[in-house]
Formats: structure tokens, C-alpha cells, sequence
């Protein structure tokens, strides 16, 4: 991916899109069929589509630089911020049909407990992905004089470390609290954690040659 004003605003929008399409898409719970415990592992429909977002935070760093990977997850968060605003607003506005506000409500009028978490799982583990991608970058770079061999390392390091704590975060607050299963329903919470880990694993593992395809035209080091 050639280092243009372009290419970089497509990736901007790739990222808001999988960022906003996953919070609209989070309340729906899917059921894996994957005993635990007496119980099954399930999962917040958002893993389809939030995962993107730290393919992209990888790129955008590996090509423009730490400070306009830092820009993008500034401007998820006012995007989040934004679209909360606006889901609210329109909950609250004179309607015609009572059942098409109610499925209104139903998909969109998530409780407070879910932006909650979702915003601070995402301030979090976003920082936390840029952060560490470009620790271990500089000092692969320090020792080997090149990037060269080592963008796996920092890919996959920054995005199953910072996963794992957004997973942990989200899953906690949204569900362990909002749902109340950390008090009643723990084997459940535990089995939604340990598959929604397992499945941003895999992701985090299968996006490997997308991030190498994306960053294939840049320097050893830029």
C-alpha cells in the first residue's frame, strides 16, 4: 500500500465503519454450540467486525507512523461518541409506528452500561495495541538495524495482547455488570470470554498476511 493521503483517509473510514458497525451489532449474542461446563460458549456478534479495526491501527502505524495511528483511534472515539449521541436522540423523537420504536429501541438503545464499556475497552486496548506495536518495533529495530523478518512479531503481539484486554474489559462491564452474570451467571461470562478470545486469536493469526500484503510496498524501515 502506497503511503498516500488517499489510501490513508480509505483505511480512516474502514476503521470508523468496523468501529460503529460493531457497536450497533454487539447486543446480539451468538450461540457457538461449544459445550463448557454445562453451559455453551457464546459471543457478541461484534468479533465479526471489530478485529479490523486493529489490522488497520497495524498498518497505519507500520506505514504512516505511531502519530497517525494515534489519530485514528482519536477520531473512533469521537465517531463512537457521535453516533451514541445521535442513536439517542432519535430514540426520543416524536414516532408514528409504537412497534417499529420499540425494535428501534430493541437493536439500538443499548443501556448506558454497554457504551461504558465499550468505550473504555476500546480507549484502552486501542492505545494499548499502538503502544505496543511500536515498542517492540523500535527495539527490533535497534538490535537488527531493519524491520526485516520481524513484522510478524509486533503485528500479532500488539493485537492478541491488546485483544485479550479488550475482551476482558467489554465482557465485564457490558455483560459481567450490565447483564449481571458476573454475580449469577459466571460460567457463562467465563465461556463468552474464553471464545471471544479464541476467535480474536485466530483473526489476530489469519490477518498476518493481510498486514503483510498492505505494508509490502514500504521500506525495511520508514
Amino acid at each position: 500500500m502506497r503511503k498516500t493521503e488517499k489510501n490513508l483517509s480509505i483505511l480512516t473510514i474502514l476503521f470508523v465503519v468496523s468501529l460503529i458497525i460493531s457497536n450497533v451489532i454487539t447486543g446480539k449474542i451468538i450461540n457457538t454450540g461449544i459445550p463448557f461446563w454445562g453451559s455453551v460458549i457464546t459471543i457478541p456478534c461484534a468479533v465479526l467486525c471489530y478485529p479490523i479495526t486493529f489490522l488497520i491501527t497495524d498498518v497505519v502505524g507500520e506505514v504512516w507512523g505511531k502519530n497517525e495511528a494515534n489519530h485514528i483511534v482519536r477520531l473512533g472515539l469521537i465517531s463512537q461518541i457521535a453516533a451514541t449521541i445521535i442513536i439517542i436522540i432519535g430514540k426520543y423523537l416524536p414516532f408514528i409506528d409504537a412497534e417499529m420504536q420499540q425494535a428501534y429501541i430493541k437493536i439500538l438503545g443499548q443501556n448506558w452500561i454497554f457504551v461504558i464499556g465499550s468505550l473504555t475497552a476500546y480507549l484502552v486496548s486501542q492505545n494499548l495495541d499502538v503502544h505496543i506495536f511500536h515498542r517492540l518495533r523500535d527495539k527490533y529495530i535497534k538490535k537488527h538495524g531493519s524491520t526485516k523478518g520481524g513484522r510478524w512479531i509486533w503485528n500479532n503481539a500488539s493485537t492478541m495482547t491488546s485483544q485479550f484486554v479488550d475482551t476482558l474489559i467489554f465482557i465485564t462491564i457490558a455483560f459481567g455488570f450490565g447483564f449481571g452474570w458476573i454475580f449469577n451467571n459466571q460460567i457463562t461470562l467465563i465461556g463468552m470470554l474464553i471464545g471471544q478470545y479464541l476467535i480474536k486469536l485466530i483473526i489476530a493469526a489469519l490477518d498476518t498476511p493481510f498486514f503483510y500484503f498492505l505494508t509490502k510496498n514500504i521500506k525495511e524501515i520508514n
